[in-house]
C-alpha cells in the first residue's frame, strides 16, 4: 500500500490528501476592526471561554487558524464516508455547569453513553480449544465482581471498596476544577484588597480537606505515589491492576511506577456524563459535534467565530499593555484583552514580543515538560473486529463489548513497564499498550452501512527517534504495522478488514493541532505542573506578566482533556478584571 506524507493508507494504493469536514456554521457577520475581547484559536476551551464572555455581554471574537473548529476535538473526514474524531475521541471530564448554562443539548448536542465501558481481553496460551479470558466492567458492580473473581475473588470483594475511595477523592477535588487556583501572586505583592480576595480561593482546598477527613493520608498517597504501590495494596490480580493502570499513564510519558501517576488516574475518572458519575460515551457526529455545539451557543449570543484566520502576534502597546492581535495576512484586530486557547509555549514564546515578558518566566516557559508517548491511529475497516475472547454474532451486529475502551498488551503492568522502558530508549514500543475504541459501534453516522471506524490510541512513541531517525512516512507505517499485528494477535483478520488508516505521532500531533511535543495536555499533568503551578507559580490565575494577556487552554489549570473548565474559568477572571478596568 502507498502512503500519503500524513500517513493515510487506501485501499487501492492511492494516497489523496485528507477530506477536511468544514463546520455547519458560518461566523456572524463581517469581520470587525475591534472587538472587546479576542481569543486565540477555536479549541473547546477557547470556544466556551468566547461562550461565556458573550453571554456577559463581552463582544468577542475567535480566530482559528485551521478551517475547521475545535483544535484536538473535532471531526474530520480524512477517509471518505468514514468521520473521524481524528485527536480527542471519549468525552466524560466536560463540567455539567457548561452543559447547562451554554444550553448545549439545545444546540444540537447528543451523546451515546457506553455501559459496559472498559474491555480487556487476555492472550493465553495452551488453552486448546477454550476461549480465552476477558475482563469486562461497566455500571453494575455485581457483575463487575462476577468478571473480577474469574482472577482473584479477594479482589471481586475489595472492588466496591476501591471504587468508593476513589470517587470520594474526585468528590473533593471537584470543587477545585471551578475556580482559579489560589493566587499565590496576590499573597506575595497585592495591596491587602487583592490578599483578602486571594483568601477567597483558599475555600475549595478546605472544602477538599473536609471530605477528605481522616483518610487524608491515604489519599495524599494516590496523588504522589506510582499506581502500581496504590493497586497493589487494593487488588493481587494483574488484569484488574494493568486495566486500571491504563488510566493513570494514558497520555503520559510515565510508567505505571512512576512517582506521582495516580494523580493522571484521578484526572480520568472524576468526570461524569447526565448525572452518572464516571461513565464516558461518544458525541453523537464525533468530537466535532461537541464544539459545533458550544460554537453554536456562542454565535446565538452574538460571538465571531473565524476560521483560516491565523493569528501572527498579540499587540501591545508602548505602556505594555494588550492592544489586540496581528493576523497573518497583516491586518490588525484591537481588542482589550486576548485570551489564548494555545499552548503556554506558543502564546509566550511565539505570539508575544519578548521585551514585554520578565526572562526568568520566559526560561519557566520554555522549560516546561511536554513530552508526550501518544501515537493516534484512525482506521476505517468494512466489519467489526472479532476478538477471540468475545467472538462476534452470527449478523455481525455490535456486542456490548464494541462499545468500551478495549485495553489490549494490557494483562499485566509489567507490560505497561516495558513499553515505557522502550520509548525512554527513543524507540517505539515494541509491545505498545493500545486502547481501542469503535464509536460506530453506537453511532452509526460515522460510517457507511456495515463499515466502522476504529480509534486506536497508542503508546509509547518518543517525539525523537533514536540513531538519528526521523518520523517520516516509513517509521509511521512500521510503527501502525506493529500496532496492527498486535491486534491481530487479539482479533484475528483485523488487518484484512482495513479500508485506510491516519497515523498521527507525537510531532503530527503538534503540527497539526499545536500541542507542543504531541502532547494532549499542552504540558504534562505532573504534579510539578499542576494547579497553582499551571503553567508555572505565581502565574496560575489565567493571567500573565503582560496585563491584558490571558490563557484559557489546557496549559492553564486544571489541565487538559475535554473539561472546558480552563476556558470557563479564565472567562470569569476577564470578566472581573474588564469591570475594574
Amino acid at each position: 500500500m502507498a502512503a500519503s506524507g500524513l500517513g493515510l493508507h487506501r485501499a487501492l494504493g492511492s494516497s489523496p490528501r485528507p477530506v477536511w469536514r468544514r463546520a455547519h456554521w458560518e461566523a456572524r457577520g463581517r469581520l470587525k476592526p475591534e472587538y472587546d475581547a479576542v481569543v486565540i484559536g477555536a479549541g473547546h476551551n477557547g470556544l466556551v471561554a468566547a461562550a461565556y464572555l458573550q453571554r456577559l455581554g463581552v463582544n468577542t471574537a475567535v480566530f482559528e487558524r485551521r478551517p475547521v473548529i475545535g483544535g484536538a476535538a473535532v471531526t474530520e473526514e480524512i477517509i471518505p464516508g468514514f468521520k473521524f474524531s481524528r485527536a480527542s475521541y471519549l468525552l466524560s471530564l466536560l463540567r455539567p455547569q457548561i452543559y447547562t448554562d451554554l444550553e448545549l443539548k439545545k444546540h444540537g448536542l447528543k451523546l451515546h453513553l457506553r455501559n459496559p465501558y472498559s474491555f480487556t481481553p487476555m492472550l493465553e496460551e495452551g488453552m486448546g480449544s477454550k476461549v480465552p479470558r476477558s475482563l469486562l466492567l461497566g455500571t453494575d458492580m455485581a457483575e463487575n465482581q462476577k468478571q473480577i473473581a474469574q482472577f482473584s475473588r479477594k479482589d471481586a470483594q475489595a472492588f466496591p471498596k476501591y471504587e468508593a475511595f476513589m470517587n470520594r477523592l474526585a468528590l473533593a477535588i471537584d470543587p477545585l476544577l471551578d475556580a482559579a487556583p489560589v493566587d499565590l501572586a496576590a499573597f506575595q505583592r497585592g495591596s491587602l484588597l487583592q490578599r483578602l480576595q486571594a483568601l477567597s480561593t483558599l475555600k475549595p482546598v478546605l472544602q477538599a480537606g473536609r471530605v477528605l477527613g481522616a483518610q487524608l493520608p491515604q489519599y495524599y498517597q494516590v496523588l504522589t505515589a506510582p499506581i502500581t504501590k496504590v493497586l497493589d495494596q487494593w487488588f493481587e490480580s494483574e488484569p484488574l491492576k494493568a486495566t486500571l493502570a491504563t488510566d493513570a499513564v494514558i497520555g503520559a510519558m510515565t510508567s505505571p511506577h512512576t512517582p506521582g501517576s495516580g494523580y493522571v488516574l484521578l484526572h480520568h475518572v472524576m468526570g461524569g456524563l447526565e448525572g452518572v458519575q464516571g461513565a464516558w460515551g461518544y458525541v453523537q457526529g464525533g468530537m466535532g459535534a461537541l464544539s459545533d455545539a458550544i460554537s453554536s451557543s456562542a454565535t446565538a449570543h452574538g460571538a465571531s467565530v473565524f476560521t483560516e484566520k491565523t493569528v501572527a502576534a498579540v499587540l501591545v502597546s508602548n505602556k505594555g499593555r494588550i492592544q489586540g492581535v496581528v493576523l497573518q495576512d497583516g491586518s490588525e484586530v484591537r481588542s482589550k484583552v486576548v485570551l489564548s486557547n494555545a499552548s503556554p509555549q506558543a502564546t509566550f514564546l511565539k505570539l508575544t514580543p519578548q521585551e514585554w515578558l520578565p526572562k526568568e518566566f520566559v526560561e519557566k516557559i520554555s522549560q516546561l515538560d511536554t513530552k508526550s508517548p501518544a501515537t493516534k491511529i484512525n482506521v476505517a475497516v468494512d466489519r467489526l473486529p472479532d476478538f477471540l475472547a468475545a467472538p462476534n454474532a452470527p449478523g455481525g451486529q455490535p456486542l456490548p463489548h464494541h462499545q468500551c475502551s478495549i485495553h489490549l498488551n494490557c494483562e499485566d503492568t509489567l507490560l505497561l513497564h516495558q513499553a515505557f522502558e522502550d520509548a525512554m530508549e527513543g524507540l517505539p514500543s515494541h509491545r505498545p499498550m493500545i486502547e481501542l475504541c469503535i464509536p460506530s459501534s453506537l453511532d452509526r453516522t460515522l460510517a457507511p452501512p456495515g463499515c466502522h471506524v476504529v480509534s486506536l490510541f497508542t503508546q509509547y512513541t518518543p517525539y525523537t527517534l533514536a540513531g538519528g531517525k526521523v518520523w517520516d512516512e516509513q517509521e509511521r507505517s512500521a510503527y501502525a504495522d506493529r500496532v496492527f499485528d498486535c491486534i491481530e494477535a487479539y482479533a484475528p483478520g483485523f488487518k484484512g478488514s482495513v479500508v485506510g488508516r491516519d497515523i498521527l505521532t507525537p510531532p503530527d500531533l503538534e503540527r497539526i493541532f499545536g500541542l507542543p511535543g504531541g502532547n494532549i495536555f499542552h504540558c504534562a499533568m505532573t504534579l510539578d505542573q499542576l494547579y497553582f503551578a499551571r503553567p508555572t507559580p505565581l502565574h496560575s490565575s489565567y493571567r500573565c506578566p503582560l496585563q491584558g494577556l490571558y490563557l484559557c487552554g489546557s496549559g492553564a489549570h486544571p489541565g487538559g482533556g475535554v473539561m472546558g473548565a480552563a476556558g470557563r474559568n479564565a472567562a470569569h477572571v476577564v470578566f472581573r478584571d474588564l469591570k475594574s478596568m
